[in-house]
């Protein structure tokens, strides 16, 4: 009888059971694939991660879980976007949707319409005319619908969660699916001498565990990928200069926001999420400008309430690794490189990269172990991803007219990425954004920076400026009364929250 394909997962967290769930959902005959995770309570995980991208449902309905449950179990609440606070300049703010502006029958020449309009007469901000903005600063939550002719679907949702509960979820799901957890340190790793492939991991208690493909969820430390199979590290710290976080819990007030809170300070920024009952709050920061103490310092100056924990501080350095795949081993998450959370990207290059693994994933044939034409599609897939998020998050740094820092005054001058120099003068010529539809991040999240920090675009697209003025308004107006049509009969998210979970909060 021929063994089952041995699978195993270096690190637990939340990128370990997200990797163990969606493997163990696809691949259930435990005959044929045995997925083994080991984890150690010695070291844990940074596990701070609490805001999410829409993409996290779409994970967790392919898994079949149940959202309200989900919820109850991770003090989860919705998220509809990002709010900006002095980004662009001191006193100012804007919420990065997650949705499009106008219609889904007007969206993609909606900011051009806008655009067209302005240059003409003042207008009402962008920003009111999208449902999901509007649903956000009135505090306001209700589900989107599929019908496209509704307004309520130009608007989509993602999560605020307690990231070591919702990996605990997950652990449940996938050892009731039969995957195998070891608690414990992996002191050695085992080379083939010919191939370089990893044939086992010796554990500190003396057990060794032979494999077959081997996924790197150790974190930073990427024991497998980099330690072990000396992985190249792209360092992208020139361009994205923070580099330490302290992050802690507090009291959260009555009010609980259906958006995030990033506020840009003298070195950095600071995060705010709301959890169910309580908030999630960080400062990250440049160590160069600002030490540890003065960071926490000001952290704890302007918490929403009480704090809950101690500080815990964190070190990183922006970039990745130039192969996520090599030989007979993926990493997974922060082990195959690390990005800022200024726009909640971390469970989702956790979430992209285990697509990207299923959809090439090594299912076994006839003992062949050359996984290169697997492994170099698999990291031109990921390096887009990178680079993609990587220029959009440059973006909020480089696009700004503050004086008042070194970091802020450093940032607009430095030279930025080719690629996002061209994104923005494709911007600023007309208004142009058909580049930024592919990737994580597109035309409406790009539309919302560029305007929420102040980028104006010189002409306007040649076919809007045919279009009558008395067109253009009347598309404005429609839109408007159907977002405040849209927003009858909206709870507050609090009251949303309390009663699609059945709880009281």
């Amino acid at each position: 009888m021929q063994q089952p394909f041995r699978i195993i997962i270096a690190g637990g967290g939340t990128a370990g059971w997200m990797t163990a769930a969606a493997i163990s959902s696809l691949y259930k005959d435990r005959s044929c694939f045995q997925i083994t995770l080991i984890e150690s309570e010695e070291i844990g995980s940074v596990g701070v991660g609490e805001a999410t991208l829409p993409s996290i449902k779409s994970f967790n309905d392919q898994l079949g879980i149940n959202e309200a449950e989900m919820m109850r179990r991770t003090q989860g609440t919705f998220k509809l976007g990002i709010q900006f606070t002095n980004w662009g300049k001191r006193g100012a703010s804007y919420i990065h949707p997650f949705g499009v502006y106008g219609s889904l029958q007007n969206s993609s020449d909606f900011y051009q319409y806008w655009t067209q309009l302005s240059s003409k007469k003042a207008q009402a901000d962008i920003s009111k005319y999208s449902f999901a903005v509007q649903m956000a600063e009135r505090n306001l939550f209700k589900f989107p619908t599929k019908n496209p002719e509704n307004i309520e679907s130009t608007a989509s949702y993602a999560y605020h969660f307690d990231a070591a509960l919702y990996a605990a979820y997950l652990r449940e799901l996938s050892e009731t699916a039969g995957v195998v957890r070891i608690n414990g340190v992996i002191e050695a790793v085992n080379n083939d001498f010919d191939s370089g492939n990893i044939t086992s991991l010796l554990l500190r208690s003396g057990q060794q565990l032979e494999g077959d493909f081997f996924i790197d969820c150790s974190g930073f430390r990427s024991l497998l990928l980099h330690k072990t199979l000396k992985a190249e590290f792209e360092d992208w710290s020139n361009w994205l200069l923070c580099d330490r976080a302290v992050a802690l819990q507090s009291e959260q007030p009555y009010e609980i926001p259906p958006y995030t809170r990033s506020i840009a300070k003298e070195a950095g920024w600071q995060w705010r999420i709301p959890l169910q009952r309580r908030a999630g709050n960080g400062y990250v920061y440049c160590s160069h400008m600002i030490s540890d103490e003065q960071a926490h310092e000001s952290l704890q100056s302007e918490l929403p309430g009480k704090a809950l924990t101690e500080p815990r501080f964190i070190k990183f350095k922006a970039g990745r690794y130039k192969k996520s795949w090599q030989k007979n081993c993926v990493a997974i998450g922060l082990s195959s490189g690390f990005l800022e959370p200024l726009e909640s990207t971390s469970i989702y290059l956790i979430h992209i990269g285990i697509v990207c693994l299923l959809r090439l994933f090594p299912i076994p044939q006839s003992g062949q172990k050359d996984y290169s034409n697997l492994s170099d599609e698999y990291n031109r897939l990921i390096d887009n991803e990178y680079e993609r998020i990587r220029d959009f998050l440059i973006l909020h740094y480089h696009l700004n007219d503050r004086t008042d820092s070194e970091l802020w005054r450093h940032c607009r001058s430095m030279k930025v990425p080719e690629s996002l120099t061209k994104k923005i003068d494709l911007f600023t010529r007309r208004g142009y954004s058909e580049s930024f539809k592919y990737g994580l991040f597109s035309t409406p999240s790009w539309l919302a920076v560029f305007n929420g920090q102040g980028l104006s675009q010189k002409g306007v697209d040649p076919f809007v400026s045919a279009l009558p003025l008395e067109y253009l308004e009347s598309t404005l107006a429609e839109v408007s009364s159907l977002i405040e049509q849209g927003l009858v009969g909206a709870s507050t998210h609090r009251q949303f929250v309390a009663q699609y979970c059945g709880i009281q909060i």
